[in-house]
């Protein structure tokens, strides 16, 4: 579809912004790519994967053609009591149902993916009828409870690390994330949800945004819509990129594959294995961050911005976005200390891959072989223009003006996991390095550019449990 002229773009960006709705230009952006048809199969039991990804070659990179368009409902639980929340749970899972018959679990359908906060475990299943107490019948971390010499979750509650300033440690009880090519689809789930179950959930937060989909000639979907919607800076965005600042998100080798961020596919790693309650599901972190574009794209000269979201030293022709970050190009802890003491400086995905990455060869419980440097967490992260949400149950928390950011949606076999990679991005490495570097500095990767704003974790349950999971286990007195 051909861009827009910039006039053309301020003037439907204003409509747009004035109506309410900014990403109501998305579709005059963007057609829907062309996708392969699907056969019919058995729903997978890990419901936070989507069927029918699409790969293309970008500079000779495989990259994941996304859905265009994301949004994540957050909510609060108004029922309770073992029958009402019983109830609640047939109604849940027949609404999910009913959506699934409808759309494939695909970018071009509906990707569904309900995941529950630990506010809703403590809160509304604090007991079993066997007699377990919270969080007793949550999986175990064993890697982390081995380590610390007592019982440590394999979800556990967001934290704050040191590049953050000001941040809030959410308390909801349910997250729904949405993915599709057609934003009608993410509008009938919303609702088929959220209003027809008004009596059930109360929605705290409302988040949307949207992924590039296409490469090489013309602006880009994410610079248009910057530029719609007057953000600072918009204007210098290179074109044809997936994301504001730049680099391609959903390079295939960066992303975890298939279901290795299930909590019982890497051997050890949690109790999950072989037959634990919560086999084929995942740890969810959930933050949004905004970017300082203007910043970015204004006086980072390219090398250092290859640098920050990379690595010192690359060699790849001015103005690349797409950088290989396969097996053979993953950077050990002794890496990124060489790095730092040879440049002053490391990169953003070489620290996280000292904790995301496996370190060896290995075969996992589901007789899978995985290649050293294969990646553990898979992402969803897409931009937003919202600040910081679309909606929120507290209008403090939402602006009629725009801002660039991203909501950052991972999926991890455990928190803990997650929590190591994200401390290695401010400069604690998966070996216990500290590189002293200051967390929030132009030296330390890109922290100096972002900043978290809201962070929750949420356990995703298999699909056979995705409905308000253990209410089948609480007895009419919890």
């Amino acid at each position: 579809m051909s861009a827009l002229s910039r006039r053309e773009l301020l003037a439907r960006g204003a409509a747009a912004i004035a109506a309410g709705n900014v990403y109501g230009l998305l579709d005059a952006l963007a057609a829907a790519p062309a996708r392969a048809a699907v056969a019919a199969r058995l729903r997978r039991p890990e419901q936070y994967l989507l069927d029918g990804q699409r790969v293309v070659l970008e500079l000779g990179i495989e990259v994941l053609v996304p859905p265009l368009h994301h949004r994540v409902v957050t909510a609060r639980v108004k029922v309770s009591g073992a029958a009402k929340l019983h109830a609640a749970a047939v109604r849940l899972e027949r609404a999910l149902a009913t959506l699934e018959r409808q759309y494939p679990p695909t970018a071009a359908g509906l990707g569904l993916t309900a995941a529950w906060g630990l506010p809703y475990f403590r809160r509304l299943v604090p007991k079993l009828a066997d007699g377990t107490r919270y969080p007793a019948y949550l999986p175990v971390d064993v890697r982390a409870s081995r380590a610390l010499g007592r019982r440590v979750p394999a979800v556990l509650d967001a934290t704050r690390f040191a590049s953050d300033g000001g941040i809030v440690l959410g308390a909801d009880d349910f997250a729904l994330l949405l993915r599709s090519d057609h934003a009608e689809h993410l509008d009938h789930a919303q609702h088929a949800i959220f209003t027809d179950l008004g009596d059930v959930f109360r929605t705290t937060s409302v988040r949307n945004g949207f992924l590039g989909q296409t490469f090489g000639p013309g602006p880009g979907v994410p610079k248009q819509m910057a530029l719609a919607a007057g953000i600072p800076g918009a204007d210098l965005i290179v074109d044809g990129v997936q994301m504001f600042m730049g680099f391609t998100s959903t390079q295939k080798a960066a992303m975890a594959p298939d279901r290795i961020a299930s909590f019982e596919t890497l051997r050890g790693l949690t109790d999950q294995w072989p037959s634990g309650p919560f086999r084929a599901g995942t740890a969810m972190h959930l933050s949004h961050l905004t970017e300082d574009l203007e910043r970015w794209w204004k006086e980072v000269p390219y090398r250092d911005q290859l640098r920050a979201m990379a690595r010192p030293g690359l060699a790849v022709p001015d103005k690349t976005y797409t950088v290989a970050e396969d097996v053979t190009r993953v950077e050990t802890a002794a890496d990124v200390r060489d790095d730092a003491a040879r440049f002053g400086a490391v990169g953003h995905s070489a620290a996280l891959q000292t904790v995301n990455r496996l370190r060896a060869d290995t075969r996992d419980n589901h007789g899978v072989s995985r290649a050293r440097g294969t990646a553990i967490v898979q992402r969803a992260d897409f931009n937003t223009l919202d600040n910081p949400f679309a909606y929120s149950v507290d209008p403090a928390e939402v602006s009629s003006t725009p801002a660039a950011g991203v909501h950052f949606v991972a999926f991890a076999p455990t928190t803990d996991l997650f929590n190591q990679a994200r401390r290695a991005m401010d400069g604690a490495l998966g070996d216990g390095t500290q590189l002293g570097l200051d967390a929030r500095a132009e030296e330390q990767g890109f922290n100096a550019f972002i900043h978290a704003t809201h962070r929750q974790n949420f356990l995703v349950p298999p699909r056979s449990r995705r409905a308000f999971p253990l209410v089948d286990r609480v007895t009419t007195r919890a």
